[in-house]
This record gives structure tokens, C-alpha cells and sequence, in this order.
């Protein structure tokens, strides 16, 4: 449960209370309950509360509010927080114990109100089901169309997507409780390798089970040359979607070669994620090349307290493979030939010499250098880390600086349990030796299977051109996922108001630093990322040297791309 879904249950849990209040002409403030609700709400949003101003909204005596929150803070629920030098002026702040218990107070009672409307069964989750806001249905109103299919008893749109939080979000709006237009049955969330096996599964079926389908950009080139997706063109001009609405950087992540395949629905960046309080407090400057990260993770290594010098996606196959790629554009370098020219353009447009590897190179050894040095600054367990573990490292405050995709980030921010909320500054990826800061970027494409029926497609790119409308981005945006790939969102001040995120991301799409071709997404894309995440492992566990492993890569590399026909 995110903290945006728990301030709007406080928000319910608030105006239940009013009308009893003003009907029962016996009734009595509830002194506890008031100024805990407050306490927990100013929590989450960040809200210094003093005893005063919590005295003030138990709406009793001053006198019996301050022998109530003395006695909640003489049994543990409520904590002092010094903020003066002298100890002597504090902050109240709700005791760990007391947010998981209101946490699970809170997942109760929305359940309490799931059965009560209809809306679950006894086998149900309370994770299927999200306690959502009005804001949705007044500011976002689906095409006429689509509401009337989806309440005429027809049969429902089914998705495939990617189990990330974004995804998760996106099903709990549409199977939000109060509105009831889909149900959670209706969307299949799956971890990325196993969503390309049922991409793969599901299109040799004479009739797809997916209406709509999550491509990981990456995948693009695989996906059009095996013909798993229909192109989309005809349907974007119909439904008046702008592509320069768009930041081209990701609306060229759906295209291949001319026609367009997808259309994002989110669009990701990784950046390096510094704790701003420890920078500031120790004078050290954010880091902008490999050595200064280094040097900044070493300095804030300390073992023996548990804390971490910095997260990074070491683990085998896809985590290490996508980083060493990640790095190796930040020395300036694709994996595959592409001229420095191209580099702005699709490589679906890249031929001949240009697609051979050049994995065995000088950019590939001072990538692997840094990786060595990264290792002796990291976790005990880097080695095994993929996106969510250093995700919740840095979350839980174990790490000093992390790089993270932006999507994972926003947890940073609205987790109950983040212990970095605020204190996290966002910047680009550190440079390294003769490169630039070439921020990678990805996300995931709304496709629609080429084995879906004739009679349905409409229907299903409605859905596609609703959930990636302005509007619809702008929601998700203000509800905790700053990753809107619209110029429009981005410029909106009540988005780029929500998180750090929506400005940083903005800001590097106009300078163009943001770059897909880091992770080439050429229809051989998994083959040569699990050539790189077996190799580069074994090099970082000692197995091999780093001149064996980036020449073992290279060959291996080669006869994939040998083999396809490209020289």
C-alpha cells in the first residue's frame, strides 16, 4: 500500500466520522482518534506537527489533549523528534509500531468496504482491490465507446503487462471499486522474463488471450520481425494522438523502421539517486564522473554500521548485463557498431558492419574496472542484486547512493516505509573515461497481438489511446509515478509539483541525454543480453579476466549477429 492510497483512506476515515458527530447529539470527541489521524497524515505528507498543533485538533480541553498525547508518548505510540540543538524544541512524529498497526487498520477497513460493495470474495486479495479517488473518474472520463462495452456485459479488455509498481497502479484504477469498470482477473502482471514467454505463448494461439499486451521497449525488434504485433498508424491518426506530444526520444521506442508498433505508456530513465542529507552534511559534491562516484561511495562505505556505499544491478543475466551496457554508453560506446552519428536515430536503421558487436573493446575494459571498483563499495550480496533488492537497499537507508530507473524511484518518495522520503537528490549518470552522461532510457509499449480478432481492435486501441492520454498520464503522475513521457505533463506545474523526478527527466529529454540505444533493441536483443549477463558475471566473480570474458562476449556476440544475416 502506497501512502497515497493511506491518505485517502484517512481522507474517508475523516468524513465517515462528520455525520455522526452532527447527528448523535450524545456523542463525544474521541480525543485519541482525531489526533492520531492527524499525526499519521502529517507523516505522510511530510508536516512537522508540535504539540500545540496536535493539541489543537483533538477538539478537547487543551488540558486533557496534552495528558492524552503525554500518556501516547509514555506508552510508545507517539515519538519526540529534537530539531534544535538545545533539545528543547521537538517534532511529534507516530512511533514505527503505531504506522503498522495503522497500516494494517487501514488494509482492513478497505477490504471491510470491498465486501461490503460487492466488489470481493472471500478467496480475494486486499491487494487486488484499490481504495481509489474521485479524481479519476471526474477528470479522466473513458470514450463512450469503451464505457458501453465495458457495462453491456460484453466481454472484458484483458491486458498482459509487466509486474512493476506502475503496472500494478494502472490495474488498480481500473479496477477501483468505486468505479468497477474491470476487474483484477482481467490483467495478467508478470515478472519480464516470464512476460516474454507469454508475449511468445500467446501469439501462437490461433486467437490471442490479450487484447492489449506490454512490450519492454528492448523487445521492439524481436516483436515486429516475428510479427507478434500489428502496426498502429491508421489507429493513432484516427484517435488524434500527437506524436509530438510526445518526447521523441520515446515515442521512437515504438517505432521500427518507419511504422509505429506501440505507444508508451511510461517511459523509465536510470539515474544515479544520492541521499542529499548525507552529501550536504558531509560538503560533498554529486558526483559526475566514474571516479567521483567512487569516490563519494567509498567515503560513505562503512561496513561495520551497516551502511553501504552505493546499490547497482550486479546480479547474473539481465540485472549485470543491462548495467554493463548502461555503463558502456556512458564511455561513449554501444554494444554493436552504430556510427556516433546514428546515435540519435533509431537503430532499426543500422546496417551491415554497424550491427557487429564491439563488446571486446577499450570502452568495455574501463567499464569493467569500474564494476571492480563498484564491488568493494557495495553490499555483500551486490552480486545477487536485481531491480527491486536495490531498490529496497537504498529505500531502507542501507546505501548511500544507488542507480535506479525513475519508476522504481518514485518509491523513494511515497513508500510507507521509505526511510530516504525527502532526502533524496535525483542526477544524471555519472560519465566515464572519453563519454558523456548518456542517460538510458526504457519503458514499456502498448501493443495490440497480431492474432487478436478483427473485431476487437478498435475497441482495444480505444483503451490504448485513453490510458496514454495527458489526462490519464497526468493522473498517474499525481498519484506517485513521475514518468509521463508528454512534453505536456511534464510542462503541467501540478505534475512537475508531485516529485523532483518529473523536472530531472524533463530536463534531460530537452538536452537530448536521454538514449535507447545503450540497450540496441536489434530482434537478437536477448540473445546478446544473455551472453553479456553470463560473461560480465563470471569476470566480476573472479572467474574469468576481464580481457577473457569481454573476448569470450565478443565471440559469442559475433555469431548471434554473424548468423542473422547482418554480415
Amino acid at each position: 500500500m502506497t501512502e497515497h492510497e493511506l491518505l485517502r483512506i484517512i481522507a474517508f476515515l475523516e468524513r465517515v466520522r462528520v455525520p455522526f458527530q452532527q447527528h448523535i447529539p450524545v456523542a463525544e470527541e474521541d480525543a485519541t482518534w482525531n489526533m492520531l489521524l492527524f499525526l499519521v497524515k502529517s507523516h505522510l505528507t511530510g508536516t512537522p506537527v508540535a504539540i500545540s498543533a496536535l493539541a489543537s485538533v483533538s477538539k478537547v480541553p487543551v488540558a486533557t489533549a496534552l495528558r492524552r498525547i503525554h500518556a501516547l508518548i509514555e506508552r510508545g505510540d507517539i515519538v519526540k523528534k529534537s530539531i534544535s540543538t538545545t533539545g528543547k524544541r521537538f517534532r511529534l512524529e507516530p512511533s514505527e509500531a503505531l504506522l503498522e498497526s495503522f497500516v494494517r487498520y487501514a488494509r482492513s477497513i478497505k477490504l471491510l468496504l470491498a465486501e461490503t460493495f460487492g466488489f470481493k470474495s472471500k478467496a480475494d486479495s486486499e491487494e487486488d482491490y484499490y481504495f481509489g479517488g474521485s479524481y479519476f473518474a471526474a477528470q479522466i472520463i473513458p470514450p463512450p465507446r469503451l464505457i458501453e462495452s465495458l457495462f453491456s456485459g460484453q466481454r472484458e479488455i484483458k491486458f498482459l503487462l509487466n509486474d512493476d509498481n506502475y503496472f500494478l497502479s494502472m490495474r488498480n484504477m481500473w479496477s477501483d471499486f468505486r468505479s468497477n469498470m474491470s476487474s483484477g482477473r482481467s490483467f495478467d502482471l508478470r515478472k519480464l522474463p516470464q512476460l516474454h514467454e507469454r508475449v511468445i505463448e500467446n501469439a501462437r494461439r490461433s486467437e490471442s488471450e490479450y487484447d492489449i499486451v506490454a512490450i519492454n521497449a528492448p523487445w521492439l525488434g524481436e516483436a515486429v520481425k516475428k510479427g507478434l504485433v500489428i502496426p498502429l498508424d491508421s489507429h493513432i491518426k484516427q484517435a488524434s494522438i500527437s506524436p509530438l506530444d510526445f518526447h521523441p526520444s520515446v515515442w521512437s521506442m515504438g517505432s521500427w523502421r518507419g511504422e509505429q508498433y506501440g505507444v508508451p505508456i511510461y517511459c523509465t530513465i536510470e539515474l544515479l539517486a544520492v541521499r542529499k542529507d548525507l552529501f550536504e552534511r558531509d560538503k560533498i559534491d554529486a558526483p559526475a564522473t566514474f571516479d567521483k562516484t567512487i569516490a563519494a561511495a567509498t567515503h560513505f562505505h562503512t561496513p561495520e554500521k551497516g551502511q553501504y556505499g552505493i546499490a547497482w544491478n550486479g546480479g547474473r543475466g539481465m540485472p549485470i548485463a543491462s548495467t554493463f551496457m548502461f555503463l558502456m554508453g556512458c564511455c561513449g560506446e554501444s554494444i554493436l557498431r552504430i556510427p556516433k552519428s546514428s546515435l540519435s536515430h533509431g537503430v532499426d536503421e543500422a546496417r551491415g558492419e554497424q550491427l557487429r558487436p564491439q563488446i571486446d573493446s577499450e570502452a568495455g575494459l574501463h567499464v569493467l574496472s569500474y564494476l571492480h571498483e563498484l564491488l568493494a563499495v557495495s553490499p555483500p550480496d551486490i552480486l545477487e542484486m536485481d531491480w527491486d533488492r536495490r531498490t529496497t537497499s537504498f529505500l531502507s537507508g542501507q546505501t548511500a547512493l544507488a542507480y535506479c530507473w525513475t519508476v522504481r524511484a518514485a518509491r523513494f518518495e511515497t513508500d510507507v516505509s521509505s526511510a530516504v522520503k525527502r532526502k533524496v537528490n535525483y542526477l544524471p549518470q555519472p560519465r566515464g573515461p572519453g563519454g558523456a552522461s548518456n542517460n538510458p532510457i526504457g519503458g514499456f509499449l502498448l501493443c495490440i497481438p497480431a492474432n487478436l480478432p478483427e473485431e476487437r481492435i478498435e475497441l482495444a486501441f480505444e483503451a490504448i489511446a485513453w490510458m496514454t492520454s495527458p489526462e490519464a498520464m497526468k493522473a498517474n503522475v499525481q498519484n506517485g509515478f513521475p514518468v509521463a513521457p508528454r512534453f505536456s505533463v511534464s510542462a503541467d506545474p501540478e505534475a512537475a509539483a508531485t516529485s523532483p523526478i518529473v523536472s530531472i527527466v524533463d530536463r534531460l529529454a530537452k538536452r537530448n541525454m536521454l538514449k535507447a540505444w545503450p540497450r540496441p533493441p536489434v530482434p537478437e536483443y536477448l540473445s546478446l543480453e544473455a551472453i553479456l549477463g553470463e560473461e560480465i558475471h563470471s569476470a566480476l566473480r573472479g572467474e574469468a579476466s576481464d580481457r577473457g570474458a569481454l573476448k569470450a562476449a565478443q565471440e559469442k556476440a559475433d555469431k548471434i549477429m554473424r548468423a542473422a544475416g547482418y554480415y
